[in-house]
């Protein structure tokens, strides 16, 4: 799996989302482009452009002549409206896959495991949230290509802001060792069992 080569554009928007993932932008904090375009070292342009980006994604709330604030978290029922929605699009992602995964596939998965187990080790908990994201985001795009994935990739973004489990289980990289397995094995309903208690 060759690793993406991120434009500008996308690298900045990564490191913003890390700052909104860990809490080091808190929820209504205002971004202020001139100091975002100094901070990265390009124009205003780019900057305009991942704000754009970021509240497509809902991290972002963005209002003509006020600007962009970071966005709140989710209130329980939508959180929990978010997991269900997010459980049957991994579920249905996960019976298309059962049986026809390449042991490269398979592979790429482990990788991606394995980098989640080294954050963990290294108490690295918003590149663990990431490294999480990046996971399921692969087996869902296997799954359905770009279309699946543009249904699946805001609704687990914006999930994050409410997440705090990741900090707490140490079971958490063992349940993805469980999809892969189930995968692996070509077994659906033990990965949509797998999926089931990892999406909480």
């Amino acid at each position: 799996m060759k690793p993406k080569i991120l434009s500008v554009r996308d690298q900045i928007a990564d490191l913003i989302r890390s700052d909104i993932i860990s809490g080091e932008l808190a929820p209504n904090t205002k971004l202020n482009e001139i100091q975002l375009a100094e901070r990265f070292d390009v124009s205003r342009g780019p900057i305009r452009d991942v704000i754009l980006k970021l509240t497509k994604e809902g991290l972002l709330v963005s209002k003509n002549n006020v600007g962009a604030s970071v966005n709140t978290p989710l209130p329980s029922e939508l959180q929990k409206l978010s997991i269900d929605l997010r459980k049957k699009i991994e579920e249905y992602a996960a019976k298309q896959l059962a049986g026809n995964l390449t042991e490269e596939q398979l592979a790429n998965m482990d990788k991606l495991i394995d980098n989640m187990q080294e954050h963990f080790e290294r108490e690295e908990y918003t590149e663990l949230t990431k490294a999480d994201i990046a996971f399921h985001e692969y087996f869902v795009e296997l799954a359905g290509g770009e279309s699946l994935l543009n249904l699946w990739y805001p609704i687990v973004i914006r999930m994050r802001m409410n997440y705090q489990r990741i900090k707490t289980s140490s079971k958490l990289v063992d349940e993805h060792r469980d999809i892969v397995n189930a995968f692996r094995q070509g077994d659906a309903k033990g990965a949509i069992a797998a999926i089931r208690k990892n999406i909480k």
